[in-house]
């Protein structure tokens, strides 16, 4: 089948007035397709320390972002079907309440550390650093109150013809365990096209590890619809790492072929997933980390492709890192419920975190996630949406 890009929305000058900063730009699923022009922003909630959180949106190119200050998390994401007919792609809650007390990282940026470091510990230049034991026995995406939990600086970001909004967060010497003091730019950008690109960039003043992410949890027939097992998925992995029970990696890299980990060609995410393979049964589903056959890359690559059948989005991500996380949607149990109104059951969602390896600051083996003073960690990857 034929995939159709989207055709590209020039921002006039009616669009960018729409979009003033506190004139959030009138949308709805199922409705006309928004409108690009600068970012808007609005209002959320309140944290119970008084610290208000504001929600920004931004459109260009047919897809429209929210996203929140409190966790840079991606609230919303609306794009069109094979008919035209807009949904929000991404699992999450119309309330900051709920993001407080019971988010499994949705739409989050993860850090210091994205996924699991092992018993919470890691050694660095002969020095041991503790880290919360929020997973246990593991520390898992940056501890119990990671960047998902902290509230970011916001602003615009414009540069030729793309738009967005800069993100940024200084995380402190010691937090959470981590040394060195951290700081961290993120850009949520918006092509012409509608593509959703993701700009990391942090520098540290002692050495310490990273390895930053996003946490999006995608239904790309619409959130609050049900199951994504019929998505068709494609990773160009040939490998995969292997964990133990409590999801930590071996340090092997397996051969995904004649396994359930095997999607270089293309199949539902769901085909396999209730074989009794020993991996499926200790993330009780997908929840593993995928070795890119492309490896470490200066510029993003194309290695994901995921199809829903019924309304015929396209998803496509390209990225800099050499390791995505899928995870199913394992943990979702009913009671959680959903900004459409809907509970959400296990594979109602899946996640594909773009990232270096799990634990890989205790296995010498994978590629290094160390920043030291003088360098700058970059990182990006790219959401492009299309139709068939």
């Amino acid at each position: 089948m034929t995939i159709n890009r989207r055709t590209v929305m020039a921002a006039g000058a009616a669009g960018v007035a729409a979009a003033a900063v506190g004139t959030a730009p009138a949308f709805a699923s199922g409705g006309a397709e928004p409108r690009g022009g600068g970012p808007a922003k609005e209002l959320f909630g309140t944290l119970p320390d008084g610290t208000r959180v504001y929600r920004w949106t931004v459109a260009a190119g047919g897809t429209r972002l929210r996203v929140l200050s409190y966790g840079g998390i991606v609230q919303a994401l609306d794009i069109p079907d094979r008919r035209g007919r807009y949904a929000n792609v991404s699992l999450g809650f119309d309330n900051l309440e709920d993001y407080v007390a019971s988010s499994p990282y949705f739409g989050a940026i993860i850090g210091r550390y994205g996924n699991r470091i092992a018993g919470g510990a890691f050694t660095l230049d002969g020095t041991t650093h503790r880290l919360p034991l929020n997973d246990d026995p593991n520390s898992l995406h940056g501890g119990d109150k990671g960047f998902d939990k902290r509230v970011w600086d916001v602003e615009p970001y414009a540069r030729g013809r793309d738009t967005g909004l800069t993100l940024r967060y200084v995380s402190a010497d010691g937090e959470m365990g981590y040394p060195g003091t951290l700081r961290v730019r993120v850009d949520y950008v918006l092509t012409p096209r509608g593509d959703f690109r993701i700009d990391y960039e942090a520098v540290t003043d002692r050495a310490t590890v990273v390895n930053l992410t996003n946490h999006t949890y995608f239904n790309l027939a619409g959130e609050g619809s049900g199951s994504v097992l019929d998505h068709t998925l494609r990773i160009a992995a040939s490998r995969y790492t292997p964990v133990g029970s409590t999801l930590i990696p071996t340090g092997e890299l397996a051969a995904v072929a004649h396994t359930p980990f095997d999607f270089r060609h293309g199949k539902p995410i769901g085909r396999d997933i209730r074989d009794a393979h020993p991996q499926l049964v200790f993330g009780r589903g997908y929840d593993h980390n995928f070795v890119l056959d492309k490896g470490l890359t200066d510029t993003p690559q194309h290695v994901v492709t995921v199809t829903e059948p019924v309304h015929g989005r396209v998803m496509e991500i390209a990225t800099t890192e050499p390791g995505v996380q899928l995870y199913s949607g394992n943990f979702l149990d009913a009671t959680l419920a959903g900004s459409s109104g809907k509970v959400y059951r296990q594979g109602d969602g899946f996640c594909l975190e773009t990232q270096h390896f799990p634990d890989s600051p205790n296995q010498p083996s994978f590629p290094s996630t160390v920043l030291r003073p003088g360098q700058t960690y970059r990182s990006t990857t790219v959401h492009s949406f299309a139709t068939r």
